[in-house]
């Protein structure tokens, strides 16, 4: 990862050695566009189409929450700090697919003869990362963070959002909150490094775009395709952790029983199934996995896997047209709730919430969820992390504040020590 950064492009995704049912590889680092895809969310999905249609390759990138715009008659006139496009896709030179102890490389033809001195580069690299190592967190000491919600403003916001509940307007909503610090600069690879050791979550994101850096911990699988077959993975429902392993059980016993945590994942299991079904074909959409509960080391989470079958000439960015934003992330209806969200939150949440991934070659591909993780815009020096909770009739605004907290938790750690 070291020897990396001396690439503008570069996305590094590692499983963590997390052996789920649908995983591919342990890792996978891409780096130097051939070409790109950059544009924002104007005709968006469309471009995307053309763009993996003519490409046939492996490409890799993001798409931002705020292509909810092109999709749906929506705006995001937030404040935005970061200034990410809203879509962006690179077709790397270079691929290293990492499984087990396998790596196998692909480097497009025009630089295949760099691969034994890269290989060489990548050996070196190895004693500049424990030379940055050793030097951590000498840029971070003096970091403190900011929040763009206090608490009584959070507090207000959300019996808003309930009082939207009450009128019927929607059943649940996925509402944020922004933590940012301005005027600072951070070793992005160190922090990434950093939050992935105290979380190793199964889709964690390295992403460097120019001057612009995601570093993610994210636990949740937005949408993969597998041959004919499609793949969601929505969490909805959290508990804390805790050293006592004893207590430590009962806390994922109480999530695994908690009625409010079982209400608002089994709603956007619902809401997967209808996106799902906008390309599946009949009575392919099914519920593999409900509400199950998985620890991870910073929290307990509800998952539930939804999968259905598509057609051959379904075409990739159809499929993440019909199914985006994620359920998990905006709530039900989804389009009133996209439009209250927009309303009452103060941040745009641009890349946040958006999703990282990949396709290959055949039109498979894979993409997580952007959660629990930290971005910045290095330019602008400002750097930015979110946290959200679903709000449903049960919801009580002290309990959802502090689980935005606890999610928080991790980031904050990590920037201020």
């Amino acid at each position: 990862m070291c020897w990396a950064q001396y690439y503008d492009d570069v996305l590094w995704l590692d499983s963590n050695n997390h052996k789920e049912k649908y995983g591919n590889y342990d890792a996978i680092l891409a780096i130097d566009a051939f070409t790109s895809l950059k544009t924002d969310y104007f005709d968006a999905f469309e471009k995307l189409n053309e763009y993996q249609s003519i490409t046939k390759d492996w490409i890799f990138g993001y798409l931002t929450y705020d292509l909810k715009n092109t999709i749906e008659d929506l705006k995001s006139t937030n404040f935005d700090g970061l200034k990410f496009p809203d879509l962006y896709f690179f077709q790397p030179k270079k691929i290293f697919l990492i499984e087990g102890n396998t790596v196998e490389i692909q480097y497009l033809r025009m630089v295949d003869d760099e691969i034994d001195d890269d290989l060489q580069d990548i050996q070196k690299s190895k004693n500049l990362k424990i030379q940055e190592s050793n030097e951590s967190n000498e840029s971070n000491e003096s970091i403190k963070i900011k929040l763009r919600i206090h608490k009584d403003d959070y507090f207000n916001k959300v019996n808003q959002m309930l009082a939207h509940i009450h009128r019927g307007d929607i059943y649940e909503a996925n509402f944020c909150q922004e933590f940012y610090t301005e005027d600072t600069e951070i070793r992005p690879l160190d922090v990434y490094c950093k939050l992935n050791k105290i979380s190793k979550p199964p889709f964690a994101t390295f992403l460097k775009a120019e001057d612009k850096y995601l570093m993610s911990a994210s636990p949740e699988r937005y949408i993969k395709k597998e041959g004919n077959k499609v793949i969601s993975q929505p969490i909805k429902g959290t508990a804390k952790r805790s050293t006592n392993q004893a207590k430590d059980q009962q806390l994922a016993k109480a999530l695994a029983l908690d009625e409010k945590e079982l209400s608002e994942n089994i709603m956007i299991v619902d809401l997967v199934r209808n996106d799902l079904s906008h390309t599946a074909k009949k009575g392919s959409v099914k519920v593999e996995e409900l509400c199950k509960v998985y620890s991870f080391m910073q929290v307990h989470q509800m998952i539930s896997t939804v999968v259905s079958e598509v057609s051959e000439d379904t075409s990739p960015a159809e499929l993440l047209r019909t199914t985006f934003p994620m359920g998990s992330m905006t709530g039900a209806p989804k389009i009133s709730a996209m439009k209250i969200i927009d309303d009452l939150e103060e941040t745009k949440r641009g890349l946040y919430s958006g999703t990282v991934g990949y396709f290959e070659p055949n039109g498979n591909f894979d993409f997580n969820v952007i959660i629990r993780s930290i971005l910045y815009n290095q330019s602008k020096k400002y750097v930015s992390y979110s946290v959200g909770s679903a709000i449903t009739a049960k919801s009580h605004p002290f309990r959802e504040y502090e689980e935005c907290l606890i999610k928080a938790k991790a980031m904050r750690e990590v920037l201020e020590g």
